[in-house]
């Protein structure tokens, strides 16, 4: 009798490997389907910045920070914190992440945006709610094959000592690196590896892809006005409300998805956004519900 419990465990623990497997296999076909842009497959680089608002801004930056990282880990991904600046008095004023992995580019641009949080302030004595927004934006890393202009007379390079607070995140070196591009004063900085000369070549590949998304923004803003087409809503909206004061709720503005279980989402659980979200734009019924009455 002990064998033979012992098989029906056996075939059990198989029956249960092979659905796990399957249900892989039947995802990885689905975004494929959601997924057929140029640069979709890509790694991603994603940057976080907090808006106005001070520390209250900065410490929910942090937490997106943090929420993304365990997603990264979640899905086995790869991931590098190759800028952090840290906030005032918690928090950060800016962390860019390279993320390594099939199709991260594309799953990662569902987050794109600006996201908000209400909550009871744990930084104010008299226990008020607070409203924070921060900035989510997301470009693919780019191959070398890919035509971008930069020419190096237009480029400012610095080297300074990294923060030492964000010693979490990245080294404490002094061959941190930032590069200013002087005709769009866009501005990019490295400082997780030892070495310089990899700083410096980490902050260009995002200086190139940054450059890239404004190019490729440019064309379409250009088609836009000939064809007479209506915007889409991006970066500079609120794409999702996290709720925690006065009840717990988390809305995606463009989708309509709710989910109640904050902590779960915050923890890293962001795939049922991301899916709906590529879900409601491959079949172009993203937008159509109703407005939001916020």
């Amino acid at each position: 009798m002990e064998w033979a419990e012992q098989g029906d465990a056996d075939a059990l623990t198989e029956l249960g490997g092979g659905l796990d497997a399957l249900a892989r296999e039947v995802e990885a076909g689905e975004i494929k389907k959601m997924l057929g842009g140029e640069h979709d497959r890509r790694n991603a680089i994603v940057t976080i910045h907090p808006g106005a608002g001070g520390t209250e801004s900065q410490d929910w930056a942090e937490m997106l920070l943090r929420m993304y990282l365990r997603w990264i880990e979640r899905r086995g991904f790869k991931r590098e914190v190759i800028d952090y600046q840290p906030g005032d008095e918690a928090g950060l004023k800016s962390a860019t992440v390279t993320v390594s992995g099939d199709y991260a580019f594309g799953l990662l641009s569902a987050e794109a945006g600006v996201h908000r949080l209400v909550r009871i302030s744990p930084f104010d004595q008299a226990a008020r709610r607070h409203t924070s927004f921060a900035s989510v934006f997301v470009w693919p890393e780019l191959p070398e094959d890919v035509d971008v202009e930069m020419d190096e007379k237009d480029l400012r390079i610095d080297t300074f000592r990294s923060s030492g607070a964000g010693g979490q995140h990245v080294n404490v070196t002094d061959s941190a690196v930032r590069i200013t591009h002087l005709p769009t004063g866009i501005v990019v900085s490295c400082q997780n590896e030892r070495s310089q000369h990899r700083n410096r070549d980490s902050a260009l590949r995002v200086l190139r892809a940054r450059l890239y998304d404004l190019k490729m923004k440019e064309q379409q803003t250009k088609l836009d006005q000939i064809g007479g087409a209506k915007k889409d809503i991006a970066f500079g909206s609120q794409i999702r409300s996290y709720v925690l004061h006065p009840y717990q709720l988390i809305k995606d503005h463009r989708t309509k998805m709710e989910v109640g279980d904050i902590n779960r989402v915050l923890d890293g659980d962001l795939d049922g956004f991301i899916k709906t979200y590529l879900m409601q734009k491959a079949s172009g019924t993203l937008g159509q519900a109703a407005s939001d009455d916020e």
